[in-house]
């Protein structure tokens, strides 16, 4: 059993198309007498010098990292969500492989609830790693929580989840059944919410004292996303900070991770980053901004995000991120892995067609590497990342 194997239905426009894109080409690959008014549009923009992404009806390239993975990567025509070999785009399972979840997390929802699941979320692996520089273990609120990515790495490296809140319920039952019973559905300004939060923390230092307390979450990017060309600071997205913020006052932790996308350092100038730093700081006694790409982090994806780590200056201060895979877009010689590309995070995958679920079909092969085994659990993180380090 492959949970989550689905592939999205393509119409026979779609098919057309993508069947005329090869490895590592796009829309400037696709015949002009294919009848496509999205096609003309991106000519038409591209020859009226406003530019038109080269991502568009992209295919992955085999020996490459995948570009970011997003909500949309059923849609061949929204960036480079083609199958490096099948003409379809991205099975949901294949595009949590490329975020790092290993096969044995399971999706809940409806089709585009899972979409968005794993398109939002936080690479596990990398949230492994940044939990692992810190120099305890602790127990958490995840907050925004979605699927998990966050909580997920935090537990491969020793942590304990106290409750997780977010406002989507399918996120939520997925919540529940890979990471844990406790979470609450709900808007986090909801003072019950907010209470119901509060009390489990309460309860947590109780039971817990000596294990330190940390508060983890990412706010919805999509005021911030810079794909979001309408973005701006009166999204109200982007001041749901502020219920995250409150969380911090009420429950006075020792630490938390907040993780954006990069174009926070952009919104109004830099300036709403900069009302956002001033925020939390208040919280702790010092504050850590890093640009972090999953691509450094042996995960098989050039996805950059923004994480800002606050806690004790004497930790702080001195954490860094130290990457372990060579990033493509630097050609000079360095002694790292190579990055972790799509075929060895997806070969191992039962072929499928468009429209069609593999839930219940075989692997197509043994693991062929040590990225697949840790996808199959025949690895922990820490011996994955040991293999390749």
């Amino acid at each position: 059993m492959i949970g989550n194997h689905y592939a999205s239905k393509l119409s026979e426009l779609d098919l057309e198309i993508i069947s005329h894109v090869p490895q590592g080409g796009n829309w400037k690959n696709i015949p002009e007498y294919v009848p496509s008014k999205r096609l003309e549009q991106i000519r038409q923009s591209y020859k009226d010098g406003k530019g038109s992404r080269s991502t568009y009806y992209g295919r992955l390239r085999s020996e490459m990292p995948s570009y970011t993975i997003n909500t949309y990567f059923t849609r061949p025509g929204n960036g480079c969500h083609i199958h490096y070999e099948q003409n379809r785009t991205l099975s949901q399972r294949e595009a949590a492989r490329l975020q790092s979840f290993p096969d044995s997390f399971t999706f809940v929802g409806s089709k585009t609830a899972v979409n968005n699941q794993i398109g939002n979320a936080v690479p596990p692996l990398l949230a492994y790693q940044i939990a692992e520089r810190i120099p305890f273990k602790g127990q958490f609120v995840d907050l925004f929580s979605g699927a998990g990515g966050l909580a997920l790495g935090f537990i491969w490296s020793g942590w304990k989840a106290i409750v997780a809140n977010d406002i989507d319920k399918y996120a939520i039952e997925t919540h529940k059944i890979n990471i844990g019973e406790d979470a609450i559905l709900g808007d986090i300004n909801d003072n019950e919410v907010v209470a119901y939060i509060v009390d489990r923390c309460k309860e947590a230092k109780k039971k817990n004292p000596h294990l330190p307390l940390f508060v983890l979450g990412g706010p919805p990017c999509q005021g911030f996303s810079t794909a979001n060309t309408r973005r701006g600071a009166d999204d109200y997205r982007n001041w749901l900070f502020k219920g995250y913020s409150k969380i911090l006052e009420e429950i006075k932790p020792e630490g938390f991770i907040f993780e954006n996308v990069t174009g926070i350092f952009n919104l109004e100038k830099g300036k709403f980053l900069e009302m956002i730093r001033d925020d939390l700081s208040q919280h702790v006694g010092s504050l850590k901004i890093d640009k972090l790409n999953s691509v450094e982090y042996g995960i098989p994806q050039r996805r950059e995000r923004v994480i800002i780590v606050g806690g004790k200056n004497e930790w702080v201060d001195t954490m860094k991120m130290e990457p372990i895979t060579k990033n493509p877009k630097f050609k000079e010689e360095c002694s790292l892995h190579r990055a972790i590309s799509v075929e060895d995070a997806l070969s191992d995958l039962p072929k499928i067609e468009p429209t069609e679920d593999g839930s219940d079909r075989n692997y197509a092969s043994e693991p062929r590497n040590v990225y697949q085994q840790f996808m199959r659990g025949g690895l922990s993180a820490e011996e994955y990342l040991f293999n390749i380090k």
